[in-house]
């Protein structure tokens, strides 16, 4: 039934279909959900958006997401700049950041090695990190990624990249296996962090 939906409805049906986790029958509720809800609420997200893309960034040193930089965890000097805690994502350090148990600072990777999807070490901040720690002010570097194939595989990747520079460890495996740290509760995070080992090959 073409001319059934109007166009600007099928877009943004089809902008929400594209984020992660959104099937088209979410999308379209979502889309007739902003139809009916009243202007100042459907303006408010498309404001909230816009201030999102325009106002964030990344940290240059940790490459975490930040409206100013250095982010508000690397300029702290309450923190333990001499443990950096390796991650994935943003999402990662929210995690660890709601155990308050952690008190080193962070190095973001933006995702992990995943030769399948075309992902290598190239196109994550390893090289970032290998820059960080060979201006010799780091003590240890703990390999948060996740547990499963990629986030080890990046894990040995930068243990071969660090090997001799620094203390290097490892969460300990309190973590299931093939689990997101962000799904992590605090207290398995904080058993896991407290258990964290050396790294060998």
């Amino acid at each position: 039934m073409p001319g059934a939906i109007p166009a600007s409805v099928t877009r943004l049906i089809d902008e929400f279909s594209r984020l992660p986790g959104i099937g088209p029958k979410t999308a379209a509720r979502l889309t007739y959900y902003l139809l009916r809800t009243p202007d100042e609420n459907a303006l408010a997200l498309a404001e909230a958006l816009r201030d999102l893309k325009a106002t964030t960034r990344y940290c240059s040193s940790c490459y975490n997401i930040t409206e100013q930089d250095p982010c508000p965890i690397c300029s702290d000097e309450k923190r333990d700049h001499e443990m950096i805690c390796v991650v994935e994502e943003p999402l990662d350090v929210v995690a660890f950041e709601r155990t308050q148990n952690y008190r080193g600072v962070y190095h973001v990777l933006h995702g992990a090695i995943n030769p399948i999807e075309g992902v290598g070490p190239d196109q994550l901040r390893i090289k970032e990190l290998v820059a960080r720690v060979s201006q010799g002010a780091v003590r240890e570097v703990i390999m948060a990624t996740n547990v499963g194939l990629e986030g080890d595989a990046t894990a040995m990747y930068i243990h071969r990249q660090l090997n001799g520079l620094v203390r290097l460890t490892r969460l300990a495996r309190g973590l299931p296996v093939g689990a997101d740290l962000e799904y992590a509760d605090s207290i398995t995070l904080s058993g896991a962090l407290e258990g964290r080992q050396e790294m060998h090959e």
